[in-house]
């Protein structure tokens, strides 16, 4: 698989390189099978992925950022939908990691045995009434990976509630793409015991959000990569009118613009640091990115790439999927929430 990002280190390749022998070794196209979602995910969790950036006190692997961005690339390559829970794991982790209370929830994170959707409360997707610890609405869509997660809510004052699964009554949700995420809708049970709700107070809701973005660029990232991968590899075997497609002009000139916007996602989702804004627009750049290679991409494979025998038409349901999921829109509306009224500063000012 092709790595059309800045230059890494050895540990960096290296994880790389193991996660692609790691998804070719399995050969798994993803469905709603959660036997087979729950031992991928065991699996990565084995070999130290599942929460590999997270804080080393709170028992995770403690990578760095661009470490954590290399392994959700190429989870995005090969299963976007892990890649979005795993990160959604890292977000749970840095919320509940300090709180005594949940050491059991987050050492089951860890391992896969335990599943949490993080959702910001500032998503369309979110229909919530509430007081306190009291909880009435909707989640109109969470992508946990798992049959029964857990779900925390993130609040823009600065708290967060964490509900037990025995707490709500899911409903699978039908979507485009993202198999293996088990979609579902979320509505929280009329009758709810106070001790399966759970306020978090003085949570850092905006690095849990950073953590969200970041990720979501990467998985983002990662699907446009395999689908201009595949549309190179389909074009370099395919052959018409005496040669193969690539000997075409206007297609090396798909192939270039494919590999171009890859790379701009790419590095975006690599270089992003805690700043909202450039979070924000990284993880919209490569979901609108992703969505635009793979159709790209599947006009590569001409009719062909419309036959589920092929990945590209996979490769555009799962970036279409992963923007719905991420809610980017909101997020980036949220983010412009924050920038009315700022500016430069004046003469005399503080920067």
């Amino acid at each position: 698989m092709s790595w059309l990002g800045p230059a890494l280190d050895e540990e960096q390749r290296d994880l790389a390189a193991m996660l692609d022998v790691f998804a070719l070794d399995r050969d798994v196209v993803l469905s709603d099978d959660a036997d087979i979602v729950s031992g991928l995910a065991t699996e990565l969790a084995g070999l130290g992925i599942w929460t590999i950036g997270t804080d080393e006190r709170y028992g995770g692997g403690g990578a760095d950022r661009v470490t954590t961005a290399v392994a959700m690339e190429r989870l995005g390559r090969a299963w976007p939908a892990l890649g979005w829970a795993a990160t959604q794991a890292h977000a749970a982790v840095d919320v509940l990691g300090g709180d005594d209370r949940f050491s059991d929830l987050v050492a089951a994170v860890h391992t896969a045995a335990a599943a949490i959707a993080v959702v910001d409360t500032a998503s369309r997707q979110v229909r919530l009434v509430g007081s306190g610890e009291a909880l009435n609405g909707s989640v109109d869509r969470i992508d946990p990976a798992a049959e029964a997660p857990y779900l925390l809510l993130l609040r823009d004052d600065d708290t967060a509630v964490l509900v037990e699964p025995e707490a709500m009554t899911t409903r699978p949700l039908d979507r485009m793409g993202l198999d293996g995420a088990l979609t579902r809708s979320v509505r929280f049970a009329e009758t709810v015991s106070p001790d399966t709700v759970h306020r978090l107070n003085d949570v850092d809701v905006a690095a849990a959000r950073t953590r969200l973005r970041r990720g979501a660029a990467a998985v983002a990232a990662g699907i446009a990569g395999a689908a201009a991968d595949a549309a190179a590899a389909y074009a370099a075997g395919r052959h018409q009118f005496g040669g193969p497609l690539t000997a075409l002009p206007t297609v090396r000139q798909s192939l270039l613009d494919q590999a171009t916007r890859t790379a701009v996602a790419l590095a975006a989702a690599l270089a992003v640091d805690e700043d909202s804004v450039q979070t924000s627009a990284a993880m919209r750049h490569a979901c609108d990115a992703a969505i635009e290679v793979a159709a790209a991409a599947l006009q590569s494979h001409g009719g062909y790439g419309y036959l589920t025998e092929y990945p590209a038409e996979r490769y555009l349901r799962d970036a279409v999927s992963l923007r719905a999921a991420t809610d980017s829109q909101a997020a980036a509306a949220l983010t412009a929430r924050t920038l009315v009224g700022s500016g430069p500063p004046r003469e005399g000012e503080a920067s």
